[in-house]
């Protein structure tokens, strides 16, 4: 586990203008920087980065995030793979925190090792005739096996030798190249194969896939799972066709390693194969963060038809209203290699476009053996339709497939969420609390701005201020944050039974303005893209992405302070009016003296908040 304290510093060392420029050309625009967005098709430049605030926002399509955020988005890396490839570049190393689940941690030798096999495999080729027929007679030209790094690995028990300075280094046992048996025997586990780099996001290579020439089982071996691979985390081809895979807003994803370099030499570049396992979860959501439309292709055969309902049941979770998954079944004569040889480039994309959709797929698998005639093959619809549509989680795409299973089965929606007794998507509307009890939504936005701007601020919210709404609590969240991490004081969010009821336990002398002098300067400083990257993921996400768009919008160049002080004194005059209306709800006969000592006291602060300082 990465420590929190180590994102935070790694944020602060980052500079994000140069961590995106490594992937895009930015143009200096103002305090701010520009380009056309990778994340969607734009003619006129959108995408805004703050080099001051170290935080991107689109006003295109929304895309907004840190440094981590943006490798994270461009790459497809996960969290931890990002933060390791950041801190790599400034040449720090990530610690970890202790933990109950292992901890893997790769030595570098270890990719040398593998990018030693590959050179040796890419030289072998070059030096074997009846392995360059082969790839010819598939179709392959040099220039497409350059690109994926394609060799051979020859039909001799210990080839490895000559690629390696010590055959019995032990790390060639721990990367799989090398099976040690009986007494400690070594050979190699690839001869006579075809032998293709499997290559992570960041150019790593981390494993091989070979393909036997003739005859021969199996027809693919690949390397077992080692340190530096997982096979549930890892696609093959996808470091080649990111570029491609971003321009087109699709990716196909297939069987095996030659259906993705045929179709790369067919210009059909943005094709990924599983690695000899089952689409996981995990593939699903590391494409969904690269493209909008991701299309399974599978052989039409049984095997074929298997992977894809797999496929599928391991997609439903990862479904984002507004992407798109599609499943298309080649003839079962076909896989995509011989199919867009055959047919061509334009009859392949064709079929693409008209690829079956994850809901027609759905639904037609769920139907295909009920009778939906008689009673029993409706329950037995609803019965199997269950688990698989209460784990979709995108409301709008959970919605309508609830309207169709329960139209087909003869049912309405809410017997249907009532039966499987599951919470409703679409929940009646709730009337809005009348205004007068809601702080003012703009005040509220304004003071998240100044949070964002200076996180460290909301050190100054006085205890117990509970605001209201998704702004009012992000507001709570940051100075919660921000409060654990000054040693665990009371948060904001420890809720009081009431505001009102509770006011007289609060310190509510607003602070004034000495408090605030020399937070530029403070050690502790906490930067907005470090709060940023700490709200990812959470239901305060939302509130802060407006919030910096906002920024972008308007320009940084408003007093942060004197807004912030003018919105404390608004607060503390709030509080002061609340204990004020509790105090009068009691009539003056119904106060003790205290009270009445209270109010005057409440009084008399309240006119010098109203009355403008000299």
């Amino acid at each position: 586990m990465i420590p929190k304290s180590f994102i935070q510093d790694l944020l602060n060392r980052l500079d994000i203008v140069d961590v995106i420029e490594r992937y895009l050309p930015l143009k200096k625009a103002g305090a701010n920087y520009v380009a056309c967005c990778p994340f969607h098709t734009e003619k006129s430049p959108s995408f805004t980065v703050s080099q001051s605030k170290q935080f991107y926002h689109c006003f295109g399509c929304g895309a907004h995030g840190t440094a981590i955020g943006f490798v994270m988005e461009h790459t497809g890396m996960g969290f931890v793979e990002a933060v390791e490839d950041l801190a790599k570049s400034i040449g720090v190393t990530v610690p970890q925190e202790a933990s109950n689940l292992p901890q893997h941690k790769v030595a570098p030798d270890l990719y040398d090792l593998m990018q030693s096999a590959t050179r040796y495999y890419r030289e072998q080729l070059k030096q074997t005739p009846r392995a360059i027929d082969y790839l010819k007679r598939r179709g392959l030209s040099g220039e497409v096996a350059a690109r994926f790094g394609i060799g051979y690995a020859p039909d001799d028990w210990q080839n490895l030798k000559a690629a390696v300075p010590n055959y019995q280094d032990a790390s060639l046992v721990e990367t799989g190249m090398v099976i040690e048996g009986e007494g400690g025997k070594r050979y190699d586990r690839f001869r006579d194969r075809i032998m293709f780099p499997i290559v992570n996001v960041r150019g790593n290579v981390i494993g091989f896939g070979g393909r036997v020439l003739d005859k021969g089982e199996p027809k693919y071996l690949n390397s077992p799972e080692t340190p530096l691979f997982e096979k549930g985390h890892e696609l093959y081809g996808l470091f080649q066709a990111q570029k491609a895979i971003r321009a087109h807003q699709r990716v196909i994803v297939v069987e095996g390693y030659m259906d993705v370099v045929a179709l790369a030499q067919n210009g059909v570049e943005y094709a990924v194969a599983t690695l000899g396992t089952a689409t996981t979860p995990y593939h699903v959501q590391k494409l969904l963060r690269l493209c909008d439309q991701v299309v399974f292709c599978f052989d039409g055969d049984r095997a074929g038809q298997k992977a894809a309902w797999r496929a599928l049941e391991n997609a439903l979770p990862q479904l984002q209203d507004g992407k798109r998954l599609g499943f298309l079944f080649l003839p079962e004569e076909h896989d995509p290699d011989t199919y867009i040889r055959e047919f061509g480039t334009e009859a392949f994309e064709h079929e693409l476009d008209n690829s079956l959709p994850l809901s027609g797929y759905l639904l037609r698998e769920l139907t295909a053996e009920v009778d939906l005639k008689t009673q029993e093959g409706r329950s037995a619809l609803l019965k199997n339709a269950q688990p698989l549509l209460t784990a979709i989680t995108a409301p709008t795409t959970a919605l309508l497939l609830r309207k169709e299973v329960a139209a087909l089965a003869g049912v309405t929606q809410a017997e249907l969420e009532a039966l499987w007794a599951i919470k409703p998507v679409a929940a009646p509307a709730r009337p809005a609390p009348p205004k007068a009890k809601r702080a003012a939504p703009s005040s509220l936005r304004t003071l998240l701005r100044c949070l964002v701007m200076k996180p460290e601020l909301a050190r100054e919210l006085p205890r117990g201020f509970q605001p209201e709404g998704s702004d009012g609590a992000a507001i709570a969240a940051i100075a919660d944050w921000l409060r654990e991490g000054d040693g665990g004081a009371i948060g904001l969010t420890e809720r009081s039974a009431s505001l009102r009821a509770d006011t007289a336990s609060v310190p509510l002398g607003y602070p004034p303005a000495s408090p605030l002098r020399g937070l530029h300067e403070s050690a502790d400083e906490t930067s907005a893209a470090a709060m940023i990257q700490h709200f990812q993921g959470t239901a305060h996400q939302q509130a802060l992405n407006a919030a910096q768009g906002e920024i972008m919008h308007l320009g940084e160049d408003f007093d942060v302070q004197s807004d912030f002080l003018g919105l404390l004194r608004n607060i503390r005059r709030d509080a002061i009016e609340a204990e004020m209306s509790a105090l009068l709800a009691k009539g003056l006969g119904g106060m003790s003296l205290a009270e009445r000592d209270r109010h005057e006291q409440l009084k008399k602060e309240l006119q010098q908040i109203k009355t403008p300082a000299a």
